[in-house]
């Protein structure tokens, strides 16, 4: 086996790993923990939530981000640019590969921030966290909501590219 294919083969499962990891956290975080977080705060038993598990899997969820998106990048390997600019057969690995950079930076420019602030690791006034926690919201939303396309361009864009005429 060449050292190609062995940089390949890792960088996919690598790619594939994380980018379980990172979005199976941010299911978690939309379809579990908001809701739990909601009924926790009304019966007092939020602080554990709050103080022992978002940290932790917060940590997890911005690190297997960039870990997933370095990953796919090695995996584009040579055809990065052209993935990017949605050229040479690349459009629907592209459109994937941009969906999950605009995921990328919601997680590390809007959600991490915010959730500083709503955690308490970083000073706020409540107004501020008020403000943080729909900022943190929406753009976990919106986050959910990219990867459906963001998993069907990936998937479809480069292994099954037969589905898109390439």
């Amino acid at each position: 086996m060449e050292t190609v294919d062995i940089v390949a083969a890792l960088s996919r499962w690598i790619h594939f790993m994380a980018g379980i990891m990172w979005i199976g956290l941010l299911y978690y975080f939309n379809f579990v923990q908001v809701a739990a977080l909601k009924h926790a705060t009304a019966d007092g038993t939020a602080a554990g939530i709050g103080k022992h598990v978002a940290p932790r899997a917060l940590l997890f969820f911005r690190w297997s981000a960039v870990v997933t998106w370095l990953a796919g990048a090695a995996l584009l390997g040579p055809y990065f640019v052209d993935a990017f600019l949605l050229r040479n057969g690349f459009g629907a690995i592209g459109i994937g590969a941009w969906l999950g950079t605009i995921m990328l930076f919601n997680v590390w420019g809007l959600i991490w921030p915010n959730q500083k602030k709503i955690l308490g690791i970083k000073p706020a006034s409540d107004e501020e966290r008020n403000r943080a926690r729909r900022t943190a919201f929406l753009a976990s939303r919106t986050n959910t909501m990219l990867s459906i396309p963001m998993l069907f361009f990936m998937a479809g864009g480069w292994s099954h590219r037969s589905l898109f005429g390439l």
